[in-house]
């Protein structure tokens, strides 16, 4: 069983930065792959960044040069740092952990741009 607590959300204007945080209990942490997620008001889930265990990265086209997703396995915690926020990256921010066809997902941070 894995828990995963989302911190750091909030109002920012556009062009401002965020760096999210997701902390991990439980199981091994170095040992799964995690990513963040969002949801926006009347639209799907939607994948923004992984980090695999094996260390590969990758982002949404939406997100790729502004955002970036760092893992620190010694602190059981990963890191979605946001720059340059648009509106339209407005949304509940969940992280999640898999390994194999164990999946779980933390309650989500909100995170609202907008001036």
């Amino acid at each position: 069983q894995v828990q995963l607590v989302e911190s750091g959300g909030g109002l920012v204007q556009p062009g401002g930065s965020l760096r999210l945080s997701c902390a991990a209990s439980g199981s091994i942490f170095s040992r799964y792959d995690m990513g963040w997620y969002r949801q926006a008001p009347g639209k799907q889930r939607e994948l923004v960044a992984t980090f695999t265990s094996g260390g590969t990265t990758s982002y949404a086209d939406s997100v790729r040069g502004r955002f970036t997703i760092s893992r620190d396995n010694a602190k059981n915690t990963v890191y979605l740092q946001m720059n340059s926020l648009k509106p339209e990256d407005t949304a509940v921010y969940y992280c999640r952990s898999a390994r194999g066809v164990y999946v779980y997902w933390g309650q989500g941070t909100q995170v609202t741009v907008s001036s």
